[in-house]
């Protein structure tokens, strides 16, 4: 579990000042903890957010000095934060600028998960989730309080994630440096650079059809749905189907909870004859899903069951 606070909003060029990284064991409990100030070596930035002013930071410690501590509270685990592109960047970017390289090998970020459940909040910050828990948060913004309060939020909320059957976000790493803080969103979101460049190692068989089940190979697109994008493209891909964007001839199927959409991609489908299935129907169908036939071209990255698991 980690939060940084910063001087500004890009990796590279604002600075972490500080942060608190805490190592859980399979039950909850913090095994091993970093939390420290840092002197960035620049102006704090927005004190009237982490309430850290320059003379507060003045001699601390740097990040080169708790580099190799932090290495060890990270390595061998799932980094998990809320709004995890965020604090990695960060943390990969001040690594890169001592020499060091983040032992992480996958994060998870717990607004989108918490997104996956259908909480019905205003939003998904995470003072209103400690106060949805029942979790007193002292003070907010502050790298230790904000990483303690999401540990206890963790606890229920993979609860939840058990019971509703949902898919923990958890993503490989795709990139480890942020040389000069020149990062695009796609690169802060695993899932939308997996999702636009892997294929499928089957070959389309074509339509789906009520009744029967999904084959591996069909290419499923996403219209209207209750449930996250990011979710069922996870599950999609996971289950050897394929994802697309488009809505053509090609189209196997479309995801859609609108009886009768009226635009977008479920009224494209009703045009051209594309099947509709519910996200529930197709939470269903993914639990029986055929076995396909290959493609004997296909040499790209397949997908690992470790990086797309269920809880």
């Amino acid at each position: 579990m980690v939060d940084v606070e910063t001087s500004g909003f890009r990796p590279g060029q604002a600075r972490v000042v500080s942060i608190a990284a805490l190592a859980l064991s399979d039950d909850g409990n913090v095994e091993k903890s970093l939390y420290t100030l840092l002197d960035p070596g620049v102006d704090p930035g927005p004190t009237h957010v982490h309430g850290l002013t320059a003379e507060m930071l003045e001699g601390q410690p740097t990040f080169g000095d708790i580099a190799a501590d932090l290495v060890e509270v990270l390595r061998g685990r799932t980094l998990v934060a809320h709004n995890v592109g965020f604090d990695y960047s960060f943390l990969a970017a001040e690594a890169e600028l001592v020499d060091a390289e983040l032992p992480v090998e996958t994060v998870m970020c717990t607004v989108e998960l918490t997104r996956r459940l259908e909480l019905g909040l205003e939003n998904l910050r995470l003072e209103t989730l400690a106060g949805h828990w029942g979790i007193s948060q002292m003070r907010p913004h502050d790298a230790l309080d904000d990483a303690m309060v999401l540990t206890q939020i963790l606890k229920p909320v993979l609860v939840r994630a058990q019971e509703r059957r949902v898919w923990l976000p958890v993503h490989p790493v795709t990139r480890r440096a942020w040389p000069n803080g020149r990062v695009t969103h796609d690169e802060l979101h695993p899932l939308k650079v997996v999702a636009a460049r892997l294929p499928c190692p089957y070959a389309n068989p074509g339509r789906f059809v009520s009744g029967r089940p999904l084959v591996q190979g069909m290419r499923i697109a996403i219209a209207e749905v209750s449930r996250t994008h990011e979710e069922l493209i996870e599950r999609i891909l996971h289950a050897g189907l394929a994802y697309t964007d488009a809505v053509d001839l090609h189209t196997s199927a479309v995801v859609c909870d609108s009886p009768a959409p009226e635009q977008g991609k479920g009224f494209q489908a009703t045009e051209r004859g594309v099947p509709l299935v519910t996200s529930a129907e197709l939470m269903r169908l993914l639990d029986s899903v055929v076995g396909g036939a290959g493609i004997e071209t296909f040499t790209d990255t397949t997908i690992d069951d470790d990086q797309f698991r269920l809880f």
